[in-house]
This record gives structure tokens, sequence and C-alpha cells, in this order.
């Protein structure tokens, strides 16, 4: 259905959870190294349960590599400096979305390849810096899901 792309994830107990929701949204879950743990850290396996074996997820060795995997599909950024409202755009079955790391966002050398309407942000109250990863996941992913009708799921 959509593919999630975690780029340079740093908090395992995030990408477990993001791997839970691709589990049970039948999303793909794609990470992008560096990552800032292992993949048999004991906080990832606890925060995605027994899930992980449920979730089809891929490893990118880098963002070039990544890029050139979804080469032809519609690519689309969740970024605090996009300018297009995550619900004010149609998502289509097969989009990709892309999301940066904890404590840095997504940088412009990835930015700067995408188009401003591929650039998507999460309203927030003034002040406030970013959204936790796996809830700006999980509202996206909905929101993609939901409008394609739920299609696959309940």
């Amino acid at each position: 259905m959509f593919d999630i792309v975690l780029y340079e994830p740093e908090i395992a107990p995030n990408t477990g959870n993001v791997m839970r929701l691709a589990a049970n949204t039948g999303a793909r879950l794609h990470l992008v190294r560096p990552l800032g743990f292992t993949l048999s850290d004991r906080t990832l396996a606890r925060a995605g349960l027994d899930y992980g074996t449920r979730t089809a997820m891929t490893v990118h060795d880098d963002w070039p590599a990544c890029l050139a995997h979804f080469s032809g599909q519609r690519l689309l950024a969740v970024t605090t400096r996009g300018k297009i409202r995550y619900d004010s755009i149609q998502y289509l079955a097969g989009d990709v979305l892309l999301f940066g790391p904890e404590t840095r966002g997504l940088p412009a050398v990835v930015l700067d390849g995408l188009p401003d309407n591929r650039r998507l942000r999460l309203p927030m109250l003034a002040g406030n810096r970013s959204l936790n990863l796996s809830n700006a996941v999980a509202i996206v992913v909905y929101e993609a899901w939901r409008q394609c009708g739920f299609d696959k799921g309940a």
C-alpha cells in the first residue's frame, strides 16, 4: 500500500513503534543508514513487540541507494519546513512517505531534491519544534490510508 522511509533514525523505540504501525496498516518499512541503534537492540524489539517478523522491512546503506530503490515512485517528505499541509493532498497507493531523524529532521541535501509540493508539514502550535517521530508517522499513514478507503484493512 504505502512505503514508510525513516532516514537515519536515531531512537530504537520510535522505530519499533513504526514497525508495529507498518505491520498493522500493511505498509512497508525502509530504514536508511546510518542507524542510531543496532537492529538487535532490546528497546527496538520491546517497542515493536512481535511485529518485527510481520513487518516488511528493508535497510538501505545510504540515501542514494534508497532513492534508487524508489525510482519512478512519488516521494513525499514530511518536514517542519514543508509548505503543504499533510491533509491537503490526495494520497495514492504506492506513495513513499519519508521522515527524518528525531533530533535534526531531513537535511537540505534530501529536501532540495524534492519539489515544494512534495514537502508536507503537520500543523503545530507556534513555538514548538516537532512531534515525536512515531506519532508523526502514524498521523500521516492513517490519513493516507483513510483517503484510500482503508484498502486491505478493517
